[in-house]
Formats: structure tokens, sequence, C-alpha cells
């Protein structure tokens, strides 16, 4: 197999790209912005292709080889049919592309395309496992409605207490006089600061959460033993599903395993790779033709 391949894992804070060779020697990587295509598809797009070009300049070389690039994605925010082939039709100059979730890509490289199981804790959240050829998603439902365990869902709950605390409902700590202190000493209206406010910003204030409760601030305990309560029910159903073993990955997940049990603890693993050695086993075919009907997870164009 000749030409390049490129990896894309885009989440809801940052894209990444790495160009390869076919035979896998790495020419160039790239950073850009959000990629969760649920944030819209053009500025996801954009984003994609600010990274690519970002890979390519590293790597000295230019647009013009793209019909001799196949494409791996791994997006945040892909959820059906319809989803894939609306990223699938923006890649048309390339010369082949794979569209999945971010999470089965984070799968496949964790375990190396072998069966395994994850859980991500980044800006969102998700548990994913693929096994046997299958693909099996667990969560992922969105900051609405779901992302237990996620950086967002922890700063909501750091913003929820110092309200709380500073409406006088229940005994502030230091989380809540810094989290509040952050809207004060910048003179940020807090009504203007929701409405205009995405998961990402809520997750701000994930690194304080983690830190205080290292320390042994009790709000910011409280929030983080909720989180691990809902991994490890992840956990157990992605055990209960065959995986053998499940990965944490992502920026706030792997901060959780100080706080596991010990009848946890067996199950978890240290990953392979990452979700742009995973978007790079599809490039070079890795799931290609193993996705359930009702369950998949990546779609060739």
């Amino acid at each position: 197999m000749s030409g390049y391949f490129i990896g894309i894992d885009g989440g809801g804070t940052r894209c990444r790209a790495r160009l390869t060779t076919s035979d896998g020697r790495m020419l160039g990587q790239g950073l850009s912005g959000p990629a969760n295509i649920q944030l819209g598809l053009d500025y996801s797009w954009g984003n994609i292709r600010e990274a690519i070009d970002r890979a390519l300049d590293q790597a000295g070389l230019e647009a013009r080889i793209f019909p001799e690039c196949r494409l791996g994605l791994g997006l945040a925010g892909v959820v059906t049919e319809a989803d894939r082939q609306r990223v699938a039709a923006k890649a048309a100059i390339f010369h082949s592309v794979k569209v999945a979730t971010d999470a089965h890509t984070a799968c496949l490289g964790a375990f190396g395309g072998r069966d395994g199981a994850i859980f991500i804790g980044g800006t969102g959240s998700v548990g994913y496992a693929w096994l046997s050829g299958q693909s099996h998603q667990v969560g992922g439902w969105g900051f609405a409605l779901g992302d237990e365990g996620s950086g967002a869902t922890l700063g909501r709950q750091a913003l929820r207490h110092a309200l709380m605390a500073r409406d006088g409902l229940i005994q502030g700590s230091a989380l809540t006089e810094r989290v509040n202190r952050f809207f004060s000493s910048a003179g940020i209206d807090l009504h203007a600061w929701l409405a205009d406010s995405r998961p990402t910003n809520f997750g701000t204030f994930a690194p304080d959460v983690v830190e205080l409760a290292k320390a042994g601030d009790p709000l910011a305990t409280g929030i983080i033993k909720t989180a691990v309560r809902w991994l490890e029910t992840y956990v157990q159903r992605l055990k209960a599903l065959g995986a053998p073993q499940v990965c944490l990955l992502g920026g706030v997940a792997p901060h959780y395993i100080p706080y596991l049990s010990d009848s946890v603890m067996p199950f978890i693993a240290t990953a392979q790779g990452d979700a742009l050695d995973g978007a790079l086993l599809m490039c070079a075919g890795a799931s290609k033709g193993q996705l359930n009907p009702c369950n998949d997870s990546a779609v060739s164009a």
C-alpha cells in the first residue's frame, strides 16, 4: 500500500492530526481547535483542515498530495449514519476516508485493534468497547443528559456549589472561593457567561476540582467521589459486555485512579496507543467491514 495516511482525533477541546507514510513513518503533526461536529460541521471541518495543514507544513508537503492520502477521522459528535456521510462528503478530495466516533479510534489505539474497552473522561465522557468485531457504546449522550465523570460535569458541579455558597445555602470552601473569584476578579457577568457557555467553558474549572480534591477540600472531594462512582458503574457495564480490560482515557479520567475500589482496579489497563494511532489503524484497514449495522462506528468513502 503506497501513499500517505492522515489520522485525525477531533474532540470537544482540540483537533490533532498526524501524517505518516503508509508504512508508518511519521512525517508531521498538527493541532487546532475543537472538532466535535455538534458544534457545527463547517466550524469543525475548518479546524480539521487547519490541523492537517499544520501537519503538512511540518512535513514540508502541500495539499496537492490529498488524492494520495487515506484519511481516518475519529470525531466527537458523530452519532448517526447521516453524520458520518456528511463528514465523508467534506473529504471527497482524499483517496479514501473512514469516519468514526472518537471513542472508536481511541479504543482501537488503546488496544492496538484487539478486543478491549475504554472510558473517555475529557470535556465529555463515553464508555466504548470493541469486541469480536462489534462496537458497543455506553453513555455519550452529551452535556445536557450525560457526560458523567467528564471535565465539563466536574466544572458544572463546582460552579453550582460556588453559587449555592454565594447564596448561603451551603458552607463554602476553597473551591467555591476560587470559582467565585474567577468571576468577581475579572468583572465577568455570570448571566452573560452562562448564556454563551459551552461544555468547554465549564470544563475550565475541572483542574481546580482535581487539584483541591487532592488537597482535601470537602466539596471538591465530594464531586470527585460522585464522578468515580459513575466511572465504576461504566466499568462494570463494559465488563458485563465482555471487555477483558478497560483503559481510562482523556484529560480527566486518569485522575480518578487513586479513588477506584479494589474490585475495579484489576480491570484497569494502560493504553498501548492513542486515538491518533486508532485513526491511522483505520487508514490501514482495521475494523473495515466488521461493524455491525445497528451499532456501527465507521463509514468508508
